[in-house]
């Protein structure tokens, strides 16, 4: 029977130790939120500026919703293309300081689209090992040669470029990575892309409006402007609200307009969303004090916590994982932490490598000194000893 197979799936799964359940929240995104009739600090969203809930996004939302309506009703390429939509484009490629800028409805959607419509076939792609699902559906998708690199190793991938004899060659990376909080070697990168006439493929999801000057990204981080960067943001985590767009040199941006799949037969976001990131695109670039105050709470959760079993790995993002190693000590620390008013997930195979189960701290810029210190008293109590972390 099909349906006892599924059944002893879903029954493997559990003995595991991997099997999944949601939080039903009754309350706004925020750094308390509201779980089945319970208050609690919550340190797992990647609302990372506090922006979520924002009223002037939310007033900006609103308003379009009265002017445009709710639904676009058609795809970008047929009648859903507004001029709200048109205008945020062009806002975001002038915030990036790039040409041309491109509105997908989620970050998965972009992904896939923009990697599927750059190469294929004849082509090759180098992907760092840990980058996110979408990242790696897409590689599949697009059906080119595929090198898949150890994290981070710089030599690995040199040696795959020159090895290469591809049409194309597309090095594929996050910019901050989502479940390590460390950030990818972009200088050194976009130097082998000028070297072996690559392309850089950035997913900057948990880098947008966080990480260099007014919340650029990371390659304003590191001073980098190039045409060979093909930028890939979303909308719904430091900007508050949803959707993502792909940023780069306009040749690079209208082939995927024109080749994207997830662009070309897809309903277009509602006009009231692009609206609302208008909004938040103004308080990112004009709140620097957002980010001052996550580099203060991130000082704060890592000085609390250096020397003690509860150590944290090297991350300077508001993405703090905390490695336990395996799936029930992940799955019992964030229960004691929950039983203590505190929500951190546990994270586990396959979104990380079999042995590196763990918390998964989100820092916001909505969170106060008074919450960080709380977080870090309860971790010193539930975590157990001997566990396995990283300096």
């Amino acid at each position: 029977m099909i349906f006892q197979r599924l059944a002893d799936q879903l029954a493997e799964i559990g003995r595991r130790g991997l099997l999944r359940r949601r939080l039903v929240r009754e309350s706004p995104q925020g750094p308390r939120i509201v779980v089945d009739g319970q208050d609690y600090l919550a340190f797992c969203s990647n609302d990372y500026l506090g922006l979520a809930n924002h009223p002037r996004i939310v007033e900006a939302a609103v308003n379009a919703a009265l002017r445009h309506g709710v639904g676009e009703g058609a795809s970008h390429l047929l009648s859903g293309h507004s001029v709200v939509h048109e205008r945020l484009e062009a806002k975001l490629a002038q915030f990036l300081e790039m040409p041309r800028a491109l509105l997908f409805s989620s970050g998965y959607q972009a992904n896939i689209g923009a990697i599927t419509a750059l190469v294929g076939p004849e082509d090759a792609i180098f992907s760092d090992a840990l980058n996110h699902a979408s990242l790696i559906d897409g590689v599949r998708l697009s059906r080119a040669q595929v090198v898949r690199y150890p994290h981070a190793d710089l030599k690995v991938l040199k040696k795959a470029l020159t090895d290469s004899r591809a049409r194309a060659r597309l090095i594929v990376t996050d910019g901050v990575f989502s479940m390590d909080g460390d950030i990818a070697p972009l200088p050194a990168m976009l130097d082998l892309c000028e070297r072996h006439d690559a392309w850089l493929l950035l997913d900057d999801a948990h880098g947008f409006g966080v990480i260099g000057p007014e919340g650029r990204g990371t390659p304003a981080h590191f001073g980098l402007r190039s045409s060979r960067i093909v930028y890939v943001g979303t909308l719904g985590k430091a900007a508050g609200v949803a959707g993502a767009f792909v940023a780069g040199a306009a040749e690079a941006v209208e082939t995927v307009l024109q080749r994207a799949r997830t662009y070309i037969y897809t309903t277009a976001g509602p006009a009231l969303l692009a609206a609302a990131v208008e909004t938040s695109l103004q308080l990112i670039q004009g709140d620097e004090w957002r980010r001052e105050r996550l580099r203060k709470l991130i000082a704060t959760l890592k000085q609390e916590l250096r020397g003690s079993e509860s150590a944290l790995a090297s991350s300077d993002t508001p993405i703090q994982p905390l490695i336990l190693g395996g799936n029930s000590a992940a799955v019992r620390a964030s229960a004691a932490l929950r039983e203590r008013g505190i929500l951190v997930p546990a994270i586990r195979p396959p979104t990380v490598p079999e042995g590196s189960a763990r918390l998964r701290i989100s820092l916001s810029a909505a969170h106060s000194e008074r919450d960080v210190l709380r977080l870090a008293a309860a971790l010193r109590e539930v975590c157990p000893s001997g566990v396995a972390t990283h300096a």
